[in-house]
């Protein structure tokens, strides 16, 4: 069931926090502990943070970088305007946001093109920066 879908009993224009509801219901979210592990063992960490915070804030080391607004077409494994790196339809990715939001909405919609594994970061990336993982300064 797509995310975007309005079912009968919802009232119209019921608002992001149904959206965003209805995004994290196929979602098996993980923590940043959770997601380092993860990708220690190979899942692809997918910042899509604007620039200005990444500037401002730092970068998780290794994480891809995708703007959200090409998220998609960068992802799926059968476009032609994918990453190298999108070739492979079960790898784990995980998104992550500045807080954990935009982050659930755009995991949901990887799983929509075919990105049965793709989940997002409880809390993005602050939560991980406050849990003390590492992270380096963007540009440096």
């Amino acid at each position: 069931m797509s995310i975007y879908r309005r079912t009968d009993d919802e009232p119209s224009g019921a608002g992001v926090d149904a959206l965003l509801a209805r995004a994290r219901e196929g979602l098996r979210r993980v923590t940043p502990v959770e997601a380092a592990a993860e990708r220690d063992a190979g899942a692809m960490l997918v910042d899509i943070r604007p620039e200005v915070n990444r500037e401002g804030e730092g970068l998780i080391p290794g994480a891809l970088v995708i703007d959200r607004n090409v998220l998609e077409w960068r992802l799926d494994p059968t476009g032609r305007h994918r990453l190298p790196v999108a070739g492979d339809p079960e790898r784990r990715i995980i998104v992550f946001c500045n807080e954990g939001y935009a982050s659930s909405l755009a995991a949901a919609s990887l799983r929509e093109i075919g990105l049965s594994r793709a989940t997002d970061l409880i809390g993005g990336y602050r939560a991980w920066r406050e849990s003390g993982l590492p992270t380096v300064r963007a540009g440096g």
